[in-house]
């Protein structure tokens, strides 16, 4: 399943916690890939990461606490 992490709406936005989200929930990502990947979504652009299937639902749960917005990409 391919997600688009669109933006993070949190106040305070924890960039350590979201860096680990990120290479917790997505297949094939690095510790150094995941800061990269945060820093480009905390400056505002979107990223694409391709979750499992399996663990989808926990990855999302993940992600909304983080206040993080994505959209499922079909």
């Amino acid at each position: 399943m391919e997600v688009n992490l669109l933006s993070c709406d949190a106040q305070r936005p924890d960039r350590r916690a979201i860096a680990k989200c990120i290479e917790e929930i997505a297949t094939s990502i690095s510790s150094s890939l995941s800061n990269e990947l945060t820093a480009i979504l905390l400056e505002g652009d979107a990223v694409t990461v391709e979750l499992e299937d399996k663990n989808a639902g926990t990855a999302l749960r993940a992600l909304r606490k983080l206040k993080i917005d994505y959209a499922i990409v079909e």
